[in-house]
């Protein structure tokens, strides 16, 4: 298997590095790096919001424009979502050797 262009560069094998997969070419590494950085810290923020505007919408106790303001951001992490995972999926489409 081929090394990563960032592992050849940096001389040092760590698991994110040697994760490249067989790309000969250090740039489709690096985007393979960076995306998988991405979605995980998307999957992440995406929870915490979703978790966050459940609290809010719990206490909204009611009050009509705090509960409309609570929905809203919830349709707006929701959207933010899947236009998030449609870029994904055109990547994994466009580029070729992404994995």
């Amino acid at each position: 298997m081929e090394e990563c262009a960032i592992t050849k560069i940096l001389g040092v094998e760590t698991a994110i590095l040697s994760g490249c997969g067989e790309a000969e070419d250090g740039v489709l590494c690096i985007l393979n790096l960076i995306i998988d950085i991405m979605t995980a810290g998307i999957a992440i923020l995406g929870v915490i919001g979703i978790a966050v505007v459940g609290i809010q919408y719990l206490t909204s106790s009611g009050d009509e424009a705090k509960a409309r303001k609570a929905r809203t951001r919830m349709s707006e992490i929701i959207i933010g979502l899947a236009v998030y995972a449609v870029m994904y999926i055109a990547l994994k489409f466009l580029l070729p050797g992404f994995n």
